[in-house]
């Protein structure tokens, strides 16, 4: 009876002696959550100041407020005078492992912060990569980017690679060039064949006036003229006036008998 009543008086004496310490733990506590709570909003005002995307503030935020929670929580625990050592060193060495194991998908989550932060392209763009990888944007996440082929087919690119890529961003841009390549034979006259073409173009109130279209004599070969065709329109209409005028340019040289060579 009397061991039982020492060790109750000993039990005691220990919570009496350690309320300090968890007095001073619970306000660290209380006092951290309302820090915790107002470095949160500052973030995400700034966040909103720089339109960052909305899929990365949310991640990045949870994973700040982890950290910040945990840092709190292992103070407050080792005011009251729990061991964090060993919790430490267990969580180093999970974090670790868990990194290694997915070091592919750490990369491609690497790639898909620089991707959302510096913006080389957004969700609509068109884009090519030398990576492979090309057509319009879809859906940007933080592992993979979602793109669909011209022909209709879903592409998922990992960011990691595609954030280390050059990137070819064709919708960036107010106006585009389209350029043809054709071939006349050596017994035409350039002149002629340049007016016909330039004839076809004009007729295209799509066109821009400035630059104004050109036509050049880019390659002379034993048997033909090759000639370069440039002119300029707005990118929303390219593929459109693209396809039109390089039938018009054809129908343009076959009715003023100007043949074309392979």
């Amino acid at each position: 009876m009397d061991k039982i009543q020492l060790a109750l008086e000993h039990i005691i004496d220990s919570v009496l002696s350690s309320i300090p310490s968890i007095v001073l733990a619970i306000i660290i506590l209380v006092l951290g959550s309302w820090s915790i709570r107002m470095i949160m909003k500052i973030i995400r005002r700034r966040f909103e100041r720089r339109n960052v995307d909305l899929s990365l503030r949310d991640f990045v935020g949870s994973i700040i407020k982890f950290i910040l929670y945990t840092m709190l929580i292992l103070s407050a625990a080792s005011m009251i005078g729990i061991r964090t050592t060993s919790f430490i060193a267990v969580l180093g060495a999970a974090s670790l492992s868990i990194g290694l194991a997915l070091q592919g998908s750490l990369a491609n989550f690497a790639g898909g912060v620089l991707i959302l932060l510096f913006r080389p392209f957004r969700v609509g763009d068109f884009v090519d990569s030398a990576g492979g990888a090309s057509g319009m944007v879809e859906r940007i996440d933080i592992l993979y980017t979602t793109m669909r082929t011209a022909d209709g087919i879903a592409v998922f690119a990992p960011n990691g690679p595609l954030a280390n890529s050059v990137i070819t961003n064709y919708s960036n841009i107010t106006n585009r060039r389209a350029e043809y390549k054709i071939s006349i034979s050596n017994g035409s006259d350039i002149k002629r064949a340049r007016g016909v073409i330039l004839q076809a173009l004009a007729a295209d109130k799509r066109l821009l006036v400035a630059p104004a279209p050109e036509v050049r004599v880019a390659e002379l070969t034993e048997s033909s003229v090759n000639l370069l065709i440039r002119c300029w329109v707005e990118k929303q209409l390219y593929w459109d006036v693209y396809f039109d005028n390089l039938e018009k340019i054809k129908i343009a040289l076959d009715t003023h008998d100007i043949s074309l060579t392979s």
